[in-house]
């Protein structure tokens, strides 16, 4: 998989792109929210013998304060979702196994705090993974 960084620099038009490793912007945008879009098209003006629409794109901001202060954010996030896929499978495990020691749904649903529906869930999950 691909990927390029580009830091977006703040112009009186919107944001100036530019492509890791260059001095000069590649691109530019009015609004953030359609610079991974600008740059795949730029990368496939450039290269059109590429496709680049499945890249991963990251945009940081000039400013280095802001640039660290997205970062953590960013890496919060990845995080807290390794963190609750972890939770789910140990949840599916937990009440896999619970079942096979005899526990009835809802004794599971009352230790685990959820609904015995939730807890077929689970089950069906768990035989099925």
């Amino acid at each position: 998989m691909n990927a390029v960084a580009v830091t977006a620099t703040r112009w009186s038009q919107g944001w100036e792109l530019t492509l890791e490793g260059d001095e000069d912007p590649a691109t530019q945008v009015r609004t953030l929210d359609k610079a991974r879009q600008q740059v795949i098209d730029y990368l496939d003006t450039v290269d059109p013998d590429v496709d680049h629409a499945d890249w991963t794109i990251t945009v940081v901001p000039a400013d280095e304060a802001v640039a660290q202060q997205v970062h953590a954010v960013r890496e919060g996030t990845l995080a807290a979702a390794r963190a609750q896929d972890a939770a789910a499978r140990s949840t599916r495990d937990l009440v896999a196994t619970l079942d096979r020691e005899g526990y009835k749904s809802a004794d599971i649903a009352g230790l685990l705090g959820v609904s015995r529906a939730r807890v077929s869930q689970l089950l069906t999950e768990s035989r099925s993974a």
